[in-house]
């Protein structure tokens, strides 16, 4: 029986994005009467789950995240984060790698994984908070997840920029069509 090992490159990719996603989620702007804020990083959890899979989704979104809460002051919150934020890259990478890279069902993919975002945030800060709070962020939450939308229109670029990201047979904006 042989053990199944990680090439270095995808610890690599991991932990670029990684990067790249507690960067985009640093540059957040305050929600008025929280303490909560609203980012950027769901752009690029989204593009990392649907160029790369699951498992590099889950990894990348969840711990990008939660190293932004750690780095941001609100380290309270990383398990948190890098649960709900690592299956939001889980069902977006998931749906993009069994839809064979469909545009359509990557934008299914990324509103789902943006409704596991919102849902999960309204739980966490229900159970901590009260309803209250929890209501008052849930609008932010929302506009976070429709902005985390535009890592699908970012992979599209991206792939036609460069080709091999997807190999030969590259990803159409109608892109219904199976490779």
């Amino acid at each position: 029986m042989s053990k199944k090992s990680v090439e270095p490159r995808t610890v690599a990719l991991v932990a670029i994005m990684a990067a790249v996603t507690c960067v985009f989620t640093l540059v957040r702007l305050p929600i008025p009467g929280t303490r909560g804020y609203v980012h950027l990083g769901d752009i690029a959890a989204n593009f990392a789950a649907l160029a790369f899979g699951p498992w590099v989704g889950l990894l990348v979104a969840g711990g990008g995240m939660a190293l932004a809460d750690i780095f941001g002051g609100y380290a309270f919150w990383a398990p948190y984060t890098f649960i709900i934020h690592g299956l939001q890259g889980f069902v977006v990478g998931y749906i993009a790698f069994f839809s064979r890279r469909r545009y359509s069902l990557m934008i299914v993919g990324a509103v789902l994984g943006e409704i596991i975002m919102v849902v999960g945030y309204f739980l966490v800060e229900l159970w901590l908070y009260g309803v209250a709070p929890a209501v008052t962020e849930l609008p932010w939450n929302i506009a976070q997840g429709l902005v985390g939308l535009l890592g699908v229109p970012l992979l599209l670029m991206v792939s036609r920029a460069y080709p091999p990201l997807f190999g030969s047979g590259g990803l159409r904006a109608g892109g219904d069509r199976d490779r």
